[in-house]
């Protein structure tokens, strides 16, 4: 009977197990897309799944339930410590390395820009400062043991990227700020990782008796050896991809195992120093320029995501309802978070940017902005494993510490950072400026005109030489695909609250459309069509809630457009008002006349659709249309009452 019984369990783990792994997936790839439709922080939703499907239905299975009820629910109860076993700790691991791995990735140098003097300050003096506060606060308000505290004030330095730039989006702040905010975040995830790699060396080394002195020559032995390694790896991945040693389709395969195995050899050393050395390994291939570096993207925007999305699960789900209704009632915890909110963080900040070039409002908003993000989590799940294994069962605290940490503050972030941006002035406004995807004569002459308007300009494409004329004529550029994970970090979002999809590509310009509709509104992304006359994509296989709205008044298509352009058309800013109506302006140049976007006088845009013509009347109108022997030989018409300006070249046009 017992070997039957013990078969019975094997065959159950066998066919649990499998569900269970494809459950973490379902739940975290589903959390990371209903957080992109509905724009809020994919780490709510994550963490909410991981708490249904894991204490909440553990809660639920103590019940007295019908046998064929717990029947269905128990394959879908997570509980990772139990249904990975021994493999949960490494595997853990390896994931929060490879997270490591792709938050050096994002960090180049010479992206910081102004922002660098802050934020290598708030790094290297206002991280320790954070970290000495963070230790006192666990060990005097939770009362944690001095090392765990130590431990838990470093990991707890961090902020998250991953939570940053959908709120940097949302609240469209200054460039400075909001640079600060991006760039401290990035930086800052490897340094409190490191912050708590040496709080638990020391407790390693404490509970084998090794002197102070050991301790310390032999963390900074590793640290160089983590260092060393990792620069190593990376110049030389780099040197074997220039001289073609690795072919195309291994490059990422070879990076990925790569990561793992220096990671592996660098804790054999030192517990836990392998996180610095994969991170020092992705800061200097970030820095690096070789060709594969496109590959390296989409092994970050790939193969993270899904580790990013289960690991956070999988943490979620490892809390017990003893351990969530033991912490949720526990006041400590609730002033340990606040604490860390209203006293360490802003006091860390503060110091750090004295003299810093930031003035006290910005310095001000960053302090009180900082949510923690997934990397804080995934540390904290890896030391709690690893100082329970040591025997420190004060270790269990390190996870819901990290969760009440990261809820508060990415809620409070959410509801407050743009209330507080525009309190402290550090908002860049509403609604004037406008991103234009595709760099071509038509879209360049629009930007022209558009800026012509005091109306802020930033052209994207992916073609470096097709940017060429834009960045001649001082317009603001990005170069690189909009799309792509690292336009989330690099394209500056606080520059636009409009999009103009103008591509030749109809397609990608309906992909582009829909995929920042849901951070600007969809009342204000476009998209030249391919159709002329009416805008209508339908036929062409896009449906109409597929795509971003049709741009011009006439809805003509990009080749229509460009057709006129070269033709002699130009883009020409008119006042309209009581003396110089809508009729007036299509009396003088003609009823094929196109209408753009209208600024009003009390400050706005309306892009003009068709149909929709009435809303340029008392505006000042931006319109596409023929030129006019007028306009060659003198400019546009100063004699009318509001008059027009001509936006584009005027020389004489062939007859």
């Amino acid at each position: 009977m017992a070997a039957s019984a013990a078969a019975d369990a094997a065959h159950y783990a066998a066919f649990s197990l499998p569900i269970k792994i494809a459950l973490i997936g379902v739940l975290g790839i589903g959390a990371q897309w209903l957080a992109w439709r509905l724009q809020r922080p994919a780490i709510v939703l994550m963490a909410v799944a991981g708490l249904i499907f894991g204490p909440l239905l553990g809660a639920l299975l103590q019940l007295d339930l019908p046998e064929v009820l717990r029947t269905i629910i128990t394959p879908f109860r997570l509980d990772p410590v139990n249904d990975f076993g021994d493999l949960y700790r490494p595997l853990v691991g390896l994931s929060v390395a490879i997270i490591l791995f792709e938050g050096g990735l994002n960090l180049r140098f010479r992206d910081l820009g102004d922002a660098r003097n802050a934020v290598m300050r708030m790094v290297f003096l206002g991280g320790p400062i954070a970290w000495v506060l963070g230790a006192a606060a666990a060990y005097y308000i939770v009362g944690l043991p001095l090392l765990i505290a130590i431990m838990v004030g470093g990991l707890f330095v961090v902020t998250g990227p991953t939570v940053i730039m959908p709120l940097l989006r949302q609240a469209h702040l200054k460039q400075r700020p909001a640079n600060v905010l991006k760039w401290e975040g990035i930086v800052n995830d490897p340094v409190g990782a490191l912050f708590a790699v040496i709080g638990y060396e020391i407790i390693v080394f404490q509970l084998t008796g090794v002197s102070a002195a050991a301790i310390f020559g032999r963390l900074a032995f590793a640290a160089i050896f983590g260092l060393v390694v990792g620069i190593a790896s990376a110049y030389g991945l780099a040197w074997s991809f220039r001289r073609g040693h690795i072919p195309e389709y291994l490059k990422a395969p070879v990076v990925l195992a790569w990561v793992l195995a220096v990671y592996v050899l660098s804790n054999k050393l030192a517990d836990e120093t392998g996180l610095l050395t994969v991170t020092a390994m992705g800061m200097t291939m970030a820095n690096l320029k070789f060709a594969a570096q496109v590959e390296m993207r989409r092994f970050k925007e790939t193969i993270t995501i899904i580790l990013v999305s289960g690991v956070f699960v999988i943490l979620t789900a490892t809390l017990t309802p003893a351990v969530l209704k033991a912490f949720l009632l526990e006041w400590r915890v609730w002033a340990f978070v606040a604490a860390m909110m209203i006293l360490v963080r802003p006091i860390a900040v503060m110091l750090s940017t004295l003299w810093s070039g930031l003035d006290w409002r910005e310095s001000l908003l960053v302090a009180l902005i900082a949510p923690r993000g997934i990397v804080a989590v995934a540390v904290a799940g890896l030391f709690a494993a690893e100082l329970q294994a040591l025997g420190l069962d004060q270790g269990a605290l390190f996870v819901p510490l990290a969760f009440a940490l990261v809820g508060v503050t990415v809620i409070f972030a959410g509801f407050f950072i743009g209330p507080l941006a525009k309190a402290l002035g550090q908002s860049a406004g509403g609604g004037d400026g406008v991103l234009i995807v595709g760099a071509n004569p038509w879209s360049l002459g629009l930007a022209k005109a558009l800026r012509d308007m005091n109306i802020g300009v930033l052209i994207a494409d992916t073609n470096w030489r097709r940017l060429r004329a834009a960045r001649l004529d001082g317009h603001n550029t990005f170069f690189g695909e909009v799309l792509s994970e690292n336009a989330d970090y690099s394209l500056d979002h606080s520059q636009f609250n409009h999009l103009i999809a103008a591509t030749p590509n109809d397609a990608y310009n309906a992909l582009v459309s829909v995929e920042f509709a849901p951070e600007l509104g969809r009342h204000r992304v476009f998209q030249v069509t391919n159709n002329d006359g009416n805008g209508d994509a339908e036929d062409a296989g896009i449906a109409y809630t597929s795509r971003g709205r049709t741009l011009t008044s006439r809805g003509r298509s990009f080749d229509a457009l460009t057709r006129d352009w070269w033709s002699g058309w130009r883009f020409r800013v008119t006042k309209l008002s009581d003396e110089y109506t809508l009729e007036d302006l299509y009396r003088d140049r003609g009823d094929n006349l196109d209408l753009i976007v209208a600024k009003k006088a009390e400050g706005g845009l309306e892009f003009i659709q068709p149909g929709q013509e009435d809303r340029a009347r008392g505006a000042t109108v931006l319109s596409f249309c023929a030129a006019t022997d007028q306009d060659v030989t003198r400019g546009e018409g100063a004699k009318r009452a509001g008059g027009s300006t001509l936006a584009g070249p005027t020389a004489k046009l062939p007859s």
